[in-house]
């Protein structure tokens, strides 16, 4: 049986063509998976709610849709843009919410799935940042709010964040390899997933000897990324690519 993992998808209305092909592969192959791992970063904006339509509205039902034709292994990460997919969205598609990290054991293999954001450590600012936006009491105050409020602070918020971003050294945006090391060593695996710095790669090490590997899934913006894991292994393929081969 066939696993699929995809994150970093960003969809937005102004990407019809993306949200198009996310349409084509759980409409299409994906439902032959076993398995459908989204690690994050669904949707562009900052995600405020089920509520905000007419795109989560779209996703939403896509979702279900995929869900509803016996596709249950359905598993949805939340990533920074979507730091508050929450019960509702997950009643909503039948999807599974999973932690970040969570460990599954991938061809006999553990395997560890990340987002990836909190491996960057080196960004201090944005691990303090990220520490306020998803404690409990912040959440439940922003969805006490009006759609209207909490799409102004979600605008605000990207605003700041995007200058933030640009204005860093692309080192200290990376993922710290101590970091990697660290946590992989904590959960006793040597294999990570994760997507988050749109920098797709598969990159080998060693952890004490052992050799490891960190995976890197790619991003939706111009290309478009999905990780094939099968019987003869993992295959890094573009979606298009994939959905026109089955």
């Amino acid at each position: 049986m066939t696993t699929l993992f995809i994150s970093d998808l960003h969809l937005c209305p102004e990407r019809p063509e993306k949200l198009a092909l996310f349409s084509k592969l759980m409409r299409g192959p994906a439902r032959n998976a076993e398995a459908l791992y989204i690690l994050g970063d669904l949707v562009e904006r900052f995600w405020v709610g089920v509520d905000d339509a007419p795109l989560n509205t779209e996703i939403i039902s896509t979702l279900a849709d995929y869900t509803q034709q016996g596709n249950r292994n359905l598993f949805v990460m939340c990533g920074n843009r979507d730091f508050y997919l929450d019960r509702h969205f997950e009643s909503m598609t039948g999807c599974c919410l999973i932690p970040d990290p969570t460990v599954i054991h991938l061809n006999g293999r553990k395997t560890m799935l990340m987002h990836g954001d909190t491996l960057c450590t080196k960004d201090v600012h944005y691990q303090q940042w990220r520490r306020f936006i998803t404690h409990p009491a912040i959440r439940k105050t922003f969805f006490a709010l009006p759609l209207t409020l909490r799409r102004m602070i979600a605008h605000g918020v990207r605003g700041v964040t995007r200058h933030a971003a640009s204005m860093k050294p692309p080192g200290i945006i990376d993922v710290s390899q101590g970091s990697v090391v660290q946590v992989m060593q904590e959960y006793g695996v040597q294999e990570l997933i994760h997507g988050h710095t749109h920098r797709q790669a598969i990159h080998e090490f060693m952890i004490n000897a052992t050799p490891a590997r960190r995976i890197v899934l790619g991003d939706w913006y111009i290309d478009d990324c999905v990780l094939v894991c099968d019987e003869s292994g993992l295959h890094m393929m573009g979606v298009k690519q994939f959905v026109d081969l089955h």
